[in-house]
């Protein structure tokens, strides 16, 4: 099966995406071409779907290791970036991309400074040496537009205490209430990877999509890539649920001022206007300590780190001995400026 590559027209050599100059690099000679101007090779060539046929490197001829969900990556043998041309047309084309701007070694610095300000993980794990490998994926992601009515009812109190005379008097007052909201949320993002971690590509949070762009193929050059595992539709209602939370803060703020809010009725009618296709840069850091395996997840535009990494038994029981005597220390000034004892 034909694979896209991208050769430098000076020497030849192989060309990969570079973030930082936004520009396809020649890895040879250092020429550097505008993407954005550039003709996209998958919209120059035909491609029928694959389906169990190989693919073969152009530079050496070995056989493209990939798997079911890639649709870009590197050649095992030679190194060349291709990427697999057949799995990014008609409803597999991405609409946009977030291109890379942390570049592998710029990620891997932010990592070892990331362990090392880890306050409670162990000293061995904070030197950030042990890292099995790093790798620069395009996650594929949905960016839905959803539209939202909301409806509530509810009761609400006020409560007021005041003095006359000798007399102390509390008077409530209740009222119907009733609110009618429209919430829309763009670009909200839900990954379509079944390889990926929903919690840890949810942390990875947020991504700036003002510097997306439409999708072209050079932006994969020298990085991984996956198709999506599940479409818009079978996502929606993971997007409806991620909204939730948000719907809730909006209906409470919309009734702030009362002692007391209970709702009677919330009716919320969701309405997906749009769901774009889109490649997020992520990258992927595997890190083995005392002989096991941690994953870790790095915004490849931002350089946010996310992940679970052990922690000092020593070190956690020491924070909690820390705030509990700084917690016994502000008890006993308390006491002692109110001018009683403290036991």
């Amino acid at each position: 099966m034909p694979v896209i590559d991208y050769k430098c027209p000076n020497c030849g050599s192989g060309m990969v995406f570079n973030g930082r100059t936004g520009a396809l690099t020649c890895q040879g000679c250092g020429r550097q071409d505008n993407i954005e101007q550039l003709p996209d090779p998958l919209t120059q060539q035909s491609f029928s779907e694959s389906r169990g046929r190989g693919y073969h490197c152009n530079s050496c001829g070995a056989e493209v290791m990939a798997d079911a969900e890639m649709t870009a990556t590197v050649c095992s043998f030679c190194g060349t970036a291709v990427v697999l041309g057949d799995r990014l047309t008609g409803n597999l084309a991405p609409a946009k991309v977030l291109p890379f701007l942390i570049s592998k070694e710029e990620a891997m610095a932010a990592f070892r400074k990331w362990c090392r300000n880890g306050l409670l993980t162990p000293d061995g794990f904070m030197t950030a040496d042990r890292v099995k490998g790093i790798t620069g994926v395009y996650v594929p992601f949905w960016l839905y537009e959803l539209h939202n009515r909301v409806e509530v009812h509810g009761q609400a109190t006020k409560v007021r205490t005041y003095t006359r005379g000798d007399y102390q008097y509390t008077e409530t007052q209740h009222f119907a209430i009733y609110r009618k909201l429209r919430l829309n949320y763009v670009n909200l993002p839900i990954d379509a990877s079944h390889k990926m971690s929903d919690d840890l590509m949810d942390k990875l949070e947020p991504f700036p999509y003002e510097r997306l762009k439409g999708f072209k193929s050079p932006y994969l050059a020298g990085y991984t890539a996956d198709k999506y595992s599940y479409d818009d539709r079978e996502l929606l209602p993971r997007a409806k649920e991620k909204i939730r939370s948000y719907i809730e803060s909006s209906i409470s703020s919309s009734v702030s001022g009362y002692t007391s809010v209970s709702f009677t009725n919330k009716q919320i009618d969701t309405t997906p206007k749009r769901a774009d296709y889109c490649l997020i840069p992520v990258w992927m850091v595997k890190y083995d300590y005392n002989r096991s395996e941690y994953l870790f997840a790095m915004n490849g535009q931002t350089g946010k780190v996310v992940g679970k990494p052990p922690l000092s038994k020593a070190k956690v029981s020491a924070w909690f001995a820390g705030v509990s005597g700084v917690t016994l220390l502000s008890l006993k000034l308390i006491s002692w400026m109110m001018g009683g004892g403290f036991l």
